[in-house]
């Protein structure tokens, strides 16, 4: 049963992958969903199972298209799914038989890290010269700006703005970008598969109580390091970029959870998270660093430690 899990699993997964090459918007959006089948195998029928639907769908994007895509296919969606539902799973049992599952804000660091990991290996696929993938990446935002090869120009700059260098300066920002784009992707397809596997009975792990989602402390250390790195230049500055943007959401979304959890009971709460989603919809770029700075400072001192009860007077 599990072998054909798997492989079913990764046959799904594969197709979402690969329809991407039509170019249409629906493609496009399948795609986002590519690593789904890849969780639910691992979430519900264990981790043997992922890795079997990783196998079978490297596979058949290799035979069906070509080997450089298989390896994309693993790398961007496969082997996140697999590794992040493997975290999920993980319990340890103290001495009085109680499970601790594995924290949702660790868990969080790990889907930083992987988003970091696909973002490096997307530049690399790009280009293993440095230079040369700056060129592509400008001349690409350069298209969208003006136009060219047979491309309309995509966003209409105001008179007097360089196409040519507002192109180089974004091409900067497409690492953070990147980073931070694949936090929230990934997060929407675990959420998605245990969802589906908790309504079919098989999820091992009790639903979590996800507003209770704090990152650890060490997660602000590793943002500042990979804001410092950001400025070395080269891949390895590529990286530090990716690291940031990457931790950035997930503070954002950690800091979404804050809200949530101090909101719990108080008569403001309806009308706040009605506020603060209408705002993210319309003002995303603008209210995500507040949240994001919430998250880090929620990680550092601790927002939601519950006080004491007071003592009954006497």
């Amino acid at each position: 049963m599990l072998p054909i899990v798997g492989i079913g699993a990764g046959l799904v997964s594969a197709l979402l992958f690969t329809v991407v090459i039509t170019g249409s918007p629906l493609a496009l959006l399948l795609s986002y969903v590519a690593p789904l089948p890849v969780f639910i195998a691992a979430l519900g029928w264990n981790h043997r199972a992922g890795l079997v639907a990783v196998a079978a769908g490297t596979i058949a994007v290799t035979v069906v298209l070509k080997l450089s895509l298989g390896l994309a296919f693993a790398i961007g969606a496969a082997l996140p799914a697999w590794w992040i539902a493997y975290l999920a799973l993980l319990a340890r049992t103290d001495e009085t038989g109680t499970s601790e599952w594995y924290p949702l804000g660790r868990l969080l660091v790990w889907i930083a890290a992987v988003a970091t990991l696909v973002t490096v290996g997307g530049a690399l696929a790009i280009s293993t010269d440095f230079e040369t993938y700056r060129r592509v990446m400008t001349h690409g935002l350069q298209l969208l700006f003006s136009g060219g090869e047979g491309i309309s120009p995509v966003v209409r700059l105001p008179p007097g703005v360089d196409a040519g260098e507002l192109a180089a300066q974004l091409a900067l920002l497409v690492p953070v970008a990147a980073g931070a784009s694949f936090v929230p992707m990934i997060v929407a397809n675990l959420w998605l598969a245990a969802k589906a596997v908790q309504l079919s009975g098989r999820l091992p792990r009790p639903w979590p109580f996800i507003p209770a989602t704090r990152l650890p402390t060490v997660a602000v250390a590793w943002l500042v390091g990979g804001i410092l790195l950001s400025f070395v230049g080269g891949f390895v500055g590529l990286a530090g970029a990716a690291l940031a943007g990457a931790l950035i959401a997930a503070f954002g979304l950690s800091g979404l959870a804050a809200v949530h959890d101090l909101s719990r009971g108080k008569a403001w709460r309806s009308p706040t998270l009605f506020a603060l989603y209408l705002a993210l919809v319309i003002m995303l770029v603008t209210v995500f660093p507040f949240l994001a700075l919430l998250g880090i400072a929620d990680a550092l001192i601790d927002l939601r430690r519950r006080k004491p009860p007071a003592s009954p007077a006497a």
